[in-house]
């Protein structure tokens, strides 16, 4: 089926993969820029930091519509918010700038081995039956580190920010909804940054597929937050980025 001159059966899978992956980003506050870059740099062959822009450029977008589900149901904390998107956007933009500058076939091996650790931590927490309760001291920190490293690995905002921030023993329902709604700001300020350093990027293909998915699901973030079970979907995600992340390090050494 053809609209607008674009072929939407093509696009299907890539929509498939958008729409997974938000679902679970939106009801977990992770997995959407890890799943799309793992995607794009494993399985498509984009160099990491023209994978890493496309997938901000396209998280504008669902983080907008996931925050503003979030937020309508009550799942974001103020103050907690204007902490993570200041840290946030400073460990952003220098990320950027350290993708940027790096040769791609040097930082691919290190962006897929990344993107391995974190598919087996998720998977990690997920086997993990219980997690230590406390108080949120390290929310700046925090925030830095996961603003860089998801500039640098088109993802990991979400994987970095929220489990440190449960673990240290915030409420699980609010760190979601807040880590979804600062990654919006997060998510401009990066894609800023790109645009500065290598120009703009075409959104047809594989991209606009997973806009689109990303998209569509976003509204259920916030609803499936309260219900799906986080730990059998951890294991799933981990799973899935672990052996994805893998393949594409493989690809990439062999």
């Amino acid at each position: 089926m053809v609209l607008f001159g674009i072929n939407i059966t093509e696009l299907l899978p890539f929509i498939a993969v958008g729409f997974a992956a938000q679902l679970v980003d939106g009801a977990m506050g992770m997995a959407f820029g890890v799943i799309s870059n793992t995607f794009l740099v494993s399985m498509i062959g984009i160099p990491p930091a023209q994978a890493s822009h496309r997938v901000h450029v396209i998280k504008i977008f669902t983080t907008a519509a996931s925050g503003t589900s979030h937020l309508l149901g009550g799942n974001v904390d103020g103050r907690l918010f204007l902490r993570l998107v200041l840290t946030g956007i400073v460990g952003g933009i220098a990320g950027t700038f350290f993708l940027t500058a790096i040769n791609p076939r040097i930082i691919a091996p290190v962006v897929l081995t990344y993107l391995t650790l974190i598919g087996l931590s998720l998977l990690i927490r997920g086997l993990r039956d219980t997690m230590p309760r406390g108080q949120a001291r390290f929310v700046g920190s925090v925030g830095i580190l996961g603003g860089f490293l998801d500039a640098v690995g088109g993802g990991g905002w979400g994987p970095v920010v929220t489990p440190n921030l449960i673990i240290q023993g915030a409420e699980p329902r609010r760190v979601v909804g807040t880590v979804n709604a600062a990654e919006f700001f997060l998510t401009i300020a990066i894609s800023a940054a790109f645009v500065l350093q290598i120009g703009l990027t075409d959104l047809l293909g594989p991209s606009l597929g997973l806009l689109i998915g990303g998209v569509i699901a976003a509204p259920f973030g916030a609803w499936v937050a309260k219900r799906a079970p986080a730990r059998i979907m951890l294991i799933l995600v981990g799973t899935v980025l672990t052996a994805t992340s893998l393949y594409g390090l493989w690809l990439v050494v062999s």
